[in-house]
């Protein structure tokens, strides 16, 4: 029999919770702690909150025995997923009914069952919350109050809009922005959640038992569909397992272009802006060399060699990062993966790296290491989009360490520095394309908005993960993991 939660550790913790929240505490170090005290209450090995968004799921709380899957991706559209949220509120399951990838890097470190239950405001899921733990006896009814509870308190912080990663500070959107349709083998619907409502304009108690307003594609496939009212759906479809002939449907509307054209414009602007600098440079560099060669001494010479050399090796990297970004469907890090040698890979792209920042950085890496399985040409930009963006916001002089290590499914390496540091509102956002801390003429660091978003486009194609958290005495870490090979 499971022990019975500590309601002593649980009062305490509430406690905390106060004092934090009557001293202007909120969003993502709330959750943290809630998390803490789920652990503790329940006796948990470990607990995870995965938020729903327009882009997806993805853990971004994490203690315990599953503290190494924060920035882990999660497909809020994979059927183990839609089971839990689209069933009872707490659930008690075997990792296996998890999905595949997640349930293998779960029993390799001991972990055999978890609780789940749903974070809703007005029906709409926005998150999910797990407590994982080693024995394998279920959930008495007291345990699932208490998780149910839990997740009440964080969808109350996500009411608050205040300091959580994707929602920010604006208003809670539909964690599942896409519609989502359950339906019987006569396409015949069981459910109809509220994104569904918002992309048809049609309400559930209209559709209950009514079929499907568009065709369904075979599983794994996707069909672009058009509506009698002009407006495109895009629309996949999957097997329900352990529901006799059910299959889930997921589609959201692709016809709004505010969001193109809105990158477009903030794509010129911002390339406009950042190729000014390198060119401007070089130019001036060029003519001063051109006009004025004779009356320059050899050491000048050098020197405008020099820093032209170097800002076009920026001028390079930085057209490089444009183009992928703007070919957002195109291949990035999408060589087959193999096994390869993590710790050379990441000697060799340091040694790549511009001069100035190469001497600021710190490897620790093991000889022993397993290999990674991914696209070993890839870790050059990874390492050098990470080790940029740390050098960007520290303060020169100060040190970036590189560490590595294995675990029991995966590699992980991470670029850490003791520089400003991340507010934990921004860790998520700060992967968007284009997104900035500073907007306008308020920006105190140059860049476009790109490295970070392309480091996670790479490492994500290599079914590896990537996240941000604060330094614990100041700067940032940034995590990567990929498969052992």
């Amino acid at each position: 029999m499971p022990e019975s939660p500590d309601y002593a550790a649980l009062i305490a913790g509430q406690a905390v919770v106060i004092e934090m929240a009557n001293s202007g505490a909120s969003g993502l170090p709330m959750v943290g702690h809630l998390l803490g005290l789920g652990q503790r209450a329940l006796h948990a090995d470990g607990m995870a909150f995965v938020e729903y968004g327009p882009s997806g799921g993805r853990i971004i709380a994490a203690s315990g025995a599953t503290d190494w899957a924060l920035g882990r991706p999660v497909d809020p559209g994979d059927p183990a997923v839609v089971r839990l949220i689209t069933g009872p509120p707490s659930s008690d399951l075997p990792v296996e009914a998890l999905d595949g990838a997640l349930a293998l890097q779960l029993r390799a470190r001991g972990v055999h069952r978890a609780i789940h239950a749903r974070t809703e405001i007005g029906g709409a899921t926005i998150g999910s919350l797990y407590a994982y733990f080693a024995d394998r006896a279920g959930a008495a009814t007291e345990h699932h109050s208490l998780m149910t509870y839990l997740a009440s308190c964080i969808a109350h912080l996500y009411g608050d809009q205040a300091g959580l990663p994707t929602h920010g500070n604006g208003p809670v959107v539909a964690a599942l922005a896409d519609g989502l349709a359950v339906v019987d083998r006569d396409l015949r619907i069981r459910l109809w959640n509220p994104a569904a409502e918002q992309v048809t304009r049609i309400p559930a108690d209209k559709m209950l038992g009514e079929r499907l307003p568009f065709p369904v594609p075979a599983p794994g496939q996707v069909l672009d569909h058009r509506l009698d009212d002009g407006r495109w759906l895009k629309i996949t479809a999957g097997e329900l397992p352990g529901a006799y002939e059910s299959r889930v449907v997921t589609f959201r509307d692709t016809t709004d272009q505010y969001r193109r054209d809105h990158d477009r414009d903030l794509f010129v602007a911002v390339t406009s802006h950042e190729l000014r600098t390198p060119v401007t440079v070089i130019k001036g560099y060029a003519d001063t060399l051109s006009n004025h060669w004779g009356s320059l001494s050899e050491l000048d010479r050098l020197e405008a060699a020099r820093v032209i050399g170097l800002r076009a090796g920026e001028l390079a990297r930085l057209v490089d990062r444009l183009l992928s970004a703007a070919n957002d469907g195109g291949q990035v890090g999408g060589a087959p993966p193999t096994p390869f040698d993590l710790v050379d890979a990441l000697r060799t792209a340091a040694g790549a790296l511009p001069a100035d920042l190469r001497r600021r950085l710190v490897l620790t890496l093991p000889d022993d290491l397993p290999k990674a399985l991914g696209d070993r040409a890839s870790m050059t930009t990874v390492l050098t989009e990470l080790a940029t963006n740390a050098e960007k916001y520290s303060n020169p002089g100060t040190i970036i360490e590189v560490t590595a290590e294995a675990e029991e499914r995966t590699v992980v390496f991470r670029v850490s520095d003791r520089g400003i540091g991340v507010r934990p509102e921004h860790v998520e956002r700060a992967f968007d394309r284009f997104w900035q801390g500073e907007q306008g003429d308020r920006r105190r660091y140059p860049g476009t908005g790109l490295g970070l978003y392309l480091v996670r486009r790479i490492v994500e194609r290599q079914n590896g993960w990537v996240s941000l958290r604060p330094r614990t005495g100041g700067g940032t870490v940034a995590e990567v993991r990929l498969p052992r090979g």
